[in-house]
């Protein structure tokens, strides 16, 4: 439901009343992630997407009929269910989906407003629904924000919602949107209810190093991923508002030293495209022992060998030599700024996702990966 937090937001705000159709769970080759959502409005209007296409049809006539009579319900479509196969679900993939109402009076309204308004500004929170459990409790809502307060509840026993809470802080503290069971007492006590929590986090942050042509092709494509873009170069006649006109923030200072004092994270790709080594060798001896994502640096093979016994002169070790993504990107025969600054992210995205990077067509892996069994990241060989 975050995931279109603008458009609600706004249908809040104009008095709609509105049904959301959110993700709950997928299996095989479901296209959409957990939290994915549709919504539709009195007048029929719908934004979003749970299915790429699939089973859109049937999720808007069960968001007009929430609309109707109020009822919370959770659906599923898979290739085994001939109802569903008959709406298009041809993939082979399954997705339960939860159907709320949000109507005036509702009592989930002013609890996912709140979620709503937070995710458009920007700030992390955390929304709990039941998902399967007494139909007294459908249809509830749980805001949880990062130091812990709450609003909203479940009408239940008082421990639930503190559990929930807490277990909600968690999902958030990692950014992550999934399900939890939970007995009705707020322990293992009690019949098993089933909650959904979507976590709503500020946008990760790529931080591109050199104002260069393709700096600015990357900093357009980061924006597209929904990254915060920060441009930071040294020489001011380059990191210029003009020439970087999509970026979030442009830096004027040696890139090591914005590198020592700004915020990064797990969630952090940084994309050293100096192609200097008066830049690339402090800036990457400090990129390579922080805890981020990805990092890439540009350059020839010739200027990939030259740089790596550089640092290795400045104490860089081995296996943190193995993290450097460089040559940075994919081999898709790149030559303008646009189509390499497509090489970096699509490599960024394989990373990230647990892609191959290699072409789908006559591949016999799956098309979209769990994220729960990708496996960790290799960090590389030494030899």
């Amino acid at each position: 439901m975050l995931d279109i937090a603008d458009e609600l937001d706004r249908w809040v705000e104009q008095g709609r009343d509105f049904a959301v159709a959110t993700v709950v769970a997928v299996g095989g080759s479901a296209p959409r992630r957990p939290g994915a959502a549709l919504a539709v409005d009195a007048d029929g209007t719908a934004i979003g997407s749970v299915s790429g296409g699939c089973v859109e049809g049937a999720v808007y006539e069960l968001c007009r009929q929430a609309l109707q009579d109020g009822e919370t319900v959770l659906e599923r479509f898979g290739y085994s269910d001939e109802d569903a196969f008959a709406v298009g679900l041809t993939c082979g993939g399954v997705i339960d989906i939860l159907v709320t109402p949000v109507r005036a009076g509702d009592p989930a309204r002013p609890v996912l407003a709140s979620a709503l308004t937070a995710a458009v500004r920007g700030e992390a929170a955390a929304v709990a629904r039941i998902v399967s459990g007494p139909a007294e409790l459908m249809g509830r809502a749980l805001l949880v924000l990062p130091d812990g307060s709450h609003e909203g509840g479940f009408g239940a026993h008082p421990e639930l919602d503190r559990t929930v809470a807490a277990e909600a802080r968690a999902f958030l503290d990692a950014g992550r949107t999934g399900t939890l069971e939970i007995g009705e007492q707020g322990s293992r006590c009690g019949a098993p209810l089933t909650f959904l929590v979507e976590s709503s986090v500020p946008p990760p942050r790529m931080i591109v190093f050199g104002a260069i042509d393709f700096a600015s092709a990357l900093v357009r494509i980061g924006k597209f991923l929904n990254y915060h873009v920060t441009v930071c170069d040294a020489r001011p006649v380059f990191a210029t508002r003009t020439r970087f006109p999509d970026a979030d923030e442009i830096v004027v200072e040696w890139p090591h030293k914005y590198l020592e004092r700004t915020r990064v994270d797990g969630r952090t790709v940084l994309c050293v495209l100096t192609h200097d080594a008066k830049f690339d060798v402090p800036l990457l001896q400090r990129a390579l022992r922080l805890p981020v994502a990805y990092v890439g640096a540009m350059g020839s093979r010739r200027t990939h060998l030259d740089r790596n016994e550089r640092l290795r002169e400045v104490g860089v070790t081995e296996l943190e030599l193995a993290r450097l993504r460089s040559p940075i990107g994919l081999d898709l025969g790149a030559r303008t700024p646009e189509e390499t600054a497509l090489s970096i992210a699509s490599e960024i995205v394989a990373d990230r996702r647990g892609g191959s990077g290699v072409s789908l067509t006559g591949a016999h892996t799956p098309i979209h990966h769990d994220g729960a069994s990708v496996p960790a990241r290799r960090i590389g060989t030494v030899a």
